[in-house]
C-alpha cells in the first residue's frame, strides 16, 4: 500500500487523476427503498463538476471565499461541492431542510453561519429559499442560488488557482451542541493525507483488502450525511482518491429502513462502511431475519465505528445478531477522529475487532480506538499541557498533517484549540501500548456530590433499563441546586402506559444510585426523536439542558395509568 505521501498533495491534483481514470468506478445512488440506480464513472462526475465550477464563476463565486452547499446526499451536492473546490472557492457543506416546515431554529442557524463566514452565496433547493422567506431572513434568501438557476447559467472560463498543500481546501462545520457552528479550515495537505492514512490502517490487518484497494475493487456503502466529516472525508474523498465505487443513500433511508444498508453491503465485494455506535444498535433492534434472507455479510471487510463513544455491549449484540449472516466480528474497526483533525486521528490496525481495557483507577472498561494514523502523534496531558505518564487519564492533544488551520473568522476559538501547533481536542483518554482509549470529554464532566462523572455513564445505565441506545437515546446533564450540582437524565421512550413509566423511572434512579453512588434529581421521559442531536447522532446535552431549564421539553408523564 503506498504511503500517504505518495499521493497528490492538493485536491485539484486528486480530482484530475480521478477524472482521467479508466477503471469504470464511480458514484452510484441508493433510493429510499434501498434500490441502486446507475453508477456514473468518476470521469463523468468530474466533467459535471468542471461545468459547475464554470457556472459558479458565472454567478460571481470567486476564489478563496466560502460558499454554502446544502443539497444533502445527492449527485447535485457532490458535483457542486467538487465544482466549488475546482473554482478555488471554499465549499461549506450544510444540512438541507428536513422537509416542508423545516425547523426555524435550523434555518436561523444557517443565517447566522452565513453572516459569521461572510459568505455571499448559498447553493440550495427551492425549499430552503422558501424557508428563508417564511422566516423573514432576507440575507439568507438573497444569498440563495437554486439548482435550476445554476443549471441555466452558461459556464464561463476562469483561471484555475494552483493551491499549495498548506492552503485552505474547504471549510467543515462543527456539529456542536449550541450556538453558531464553527467553520473548521481544512488544508489540502490534510484532505489528501487523511483518507490514505485511514486505508493504510485498515489494510495493515487484511492483505486481501489491501490488494482490492490497489486494484479499485473495494467499495464504500454509506448513508452518512455528506455535511458531516465522516461522510465527506471518510466516504466521498476516500473513494475519489482511490477511484473506487461509492454507493450513497440518504440518512433518512437508513433511519426508515436500516436493513437496506446491510442488504447493499451484502452485494458489495470488499465493502467498507463507517457508522456511529447508534447505527449498529439500530440494526440490532430493527432488522429482521426475513429482511436479510439470502444476504451474506462476509463481504463487509471494514465496519468502522466512531463519531461517538463505542459501547462494547452494542458491538457484542451486533456480532451475535449478524454472525449467522456471515458478518465477521473482526471486521469492526474502532477509530477516533474529529473535524479539527480533518477526520481520522487514531485507527485500529490489528483487525481483531473491538477490544477493551479497564480505565485506570475505575471499575469500567472502554474500547481501544487504535494507535495514531500515519505521521500523526497523540499526547495525553494535564489541563496546562504538562505530559501525563503512560496509562494516566488526561486531555487528548493531536499533532500531524491532519490538524486544522484554525476556525474561519474566529481567532479566539482558534487560539484556545491550537496551542503551540497542537490540537486541544477537549476529549479525555489514556494511552496503553501505543493505543488510545477514550474516557469522556472535558466540557461534559458533571460534578455531583464531589464526584467527577461523565454524562454517558448515567446515559448508559438509563438506556440499560429502558432498552434504548439505538433509536431511543438518553441525555444526562447537571443543574444547580441548593447543595451543589444535581444530575438529571432525559430518556426517549416508546412506552405510553403511565404506570409502567413510573416503574421505569424508579428503576433508573435505583440503578444509577447503585452504580454511581449519586442521587438522581430528575428522570424525564420524552417521545422517540425528541432529544436534540447533532448530524452524527450525538445527543446535544447543552441544548437539552437549556430546554429542561426553560420548560420546553415535551414530557411523557410517568406514574398515571
Amino acid at each position: 500500500m503506498p504511503s500517504p505521501d505518495c499521493f497528490p498533495s492538493t485536491l485539484p491534483e486528486v480530482f484530475s487523476r480521478a477524472a482521467a481514470s479508466t477503471r469504470g468506478r464511480g458514484l452510484g445512488m441508493i433510493d429510499g427503498r434501498g434500490r441502486r440506480s446507475e453508477l456514473r464513472p468518476w470521469p463523468e462526475v468530474f466533467r459535471a463538476a468542471e461545468a459547475a465550477a464554470g457556472r459558479l464563476a458565472a454567478v460571481g463565486v470567486g476564489a478563496r471565499e466560502p460558499v454554502l452547499v446544502g443539497f444533502g446526499n445527492t449527485r447535485e451536492f457532490v458535483e457542486l461541492w467538487l465544482g466549488a473546490v475546482l473554482r478555488g472557492a471554499w465549499p461549506v457543506a450544510v444540512s438541507p431542510p428536513a422537509g416542508v416546515g423545516s425547523s426555524e431554529v435550523h434555518v436561523r442557524r444557517l443565517d447566522a453561519v452565513l453572516a459569521k463566514l461572510e459568505a455571499r452565496r448559498f447553493l440550495c433547493s427551492d425549499a430552503m429559499r422558501r424557508e428563508a422567506e417564511t422566516h423573514g431572513l432576507a440575507a439568507l434568501r438573497d444569498a440563495t442560488v437554486t439548482a435550476a438557476e445554476l443549471a441555466a447559467e452558461e459556464p464561463v472560463s476562469f483561471e484555475a488557482p494552483r493551491p499549495a498543500p498548506e492552503d485552505v481546501a474547504f471549510l467543515q462545520l462543527t456539529s456542536g451542541s449550541t450556538g453558531v457552528p464553527r467553520a473548521v479550515a481544512i488544508s489540502h495537505r490534510g484532505a489528501t493525507h487523511n483518507p490514505p492514512a485511514m486505508v493504510d490502517a485498515i489494510a495493515a490487518g487484511d492483505d486481501a483488502f489491501r490488494a482490492a484497494v490497489e486494484k479499485g475493487d473495494a467499495a464504500c456503502v454509506s448513508w452518512l450525511p455528506l455535511h458531516h466529516d465522516m461522510g465527506l472525508v471518510g466516504c466521498l474523498l476516500n473513494t475519489i482518491l482511490y477511484t473506487e465505487d461509492l454507493w450513497l443513500a440518504a440518512p433518512k433511508t437508513f433511519l426508515g429502513r436500516p436493513h437496506t444498508w446491510l442488504q447493499n453491503l451484502a452485494q458489495t465485494p470488499y465493502a467498507l462502511a463507517p457508522a456511529p455506535n447508534f447505527a449498529y444498535q439500530t440494526c440490532v433492534e430493527r432488522v429482521t431475519d426475513a429482511q436479510l434472507e439470502g444476504c451474506d455479510l462476509s463481504s463487509w471487510r471494514a465496519a468502522m465505528t466512531g463519531a461517538e463513544m463505542i459501547r462494547p455491549e452494542t458491538v457484542a449484540a451486533f456480532n451475535e445478531r449478524f454472525e449467522p449472516f456471515g458478518f465477521d466480528p473482526a471486521a469492526f474497526r474502532p477509530c477516533y477522529g474529529l473535524a479539527e483533525g480533518t477526520l481520522a486521528v487514531t485507527f485500529d490496525r490489528r483487525g481483531d475487532g473491538v477490544r477493551t481495557r479497564p480505565v485506570p483507577g475505575e471499575d469500567r472498561e472502554v474500547v481501544s480506538v487504535g494507535p495514531p494514523v500515519a505521521d500523526t502523534e497523540v499526547r495525553i496531558t494535564a489541563p496546562d499541557g504538562t505530559p501525563r505518564a503512560g496509562g494516566e487519564v488526561g486531555e487528548v492533544r493531536v499533532g500531524g498533517p491532519g490538524v486544522f488551520l484554525g476556525y474561519h473568522n474566529d481567532p479566539d476559538e482558534t487560539a484556545a484549540s491550537l496551542v503551540d501547533g497542537w490540537l486541544v481536542t477537549g476529549d479525555l483518554g489514556f494511552l496503553q501500548e501505543g493505543e488510545l482509549h477514550l474516557t469522556g470529554r472535558t466540557k461534559d464532566i458533571l460534578i455531583v456530590n464531589g464526584q467527577n462523572l461523565m454524562p454517558h455513564e448515567l446515559e448508559w445505565v438509563a438506556e440499560s433499563v429502558t432498552g434504548g441506545g439505538g433509536t431511543s437515546r438518553a441525555g444526562a446533564f447537571s443543574i444547580p441546586g441548593a447543595g451543589g450540582e444535581r444530575a438529571v437524565v432525559v430518556v426517549e421512550t416508546g412506552e405510553s402506559d403511565g404506570g409502567r413509566l413510573g416503574e421505569l423511572e424508579r428503576e433508573v434512579k435505583v440503578r444509577i444510585g447503585r452504580a454511581l453512588s449519586i442521587p438522581l434529581a430528575d428522570c424525564v421521559f420524552v417521545r422517540r426523536g425528541k432529544l436534540p442531536k447533532t448530524t452524527s447522532g450525538k445527543v446535544q446535552r447543552l441544548e437539552l439542558r437549556r430546554r429542561y431549564l426553560e420548560g420546553d421539553l415535551e414530557r411523557v408523564e410517568a406514574g398515571v395509568s
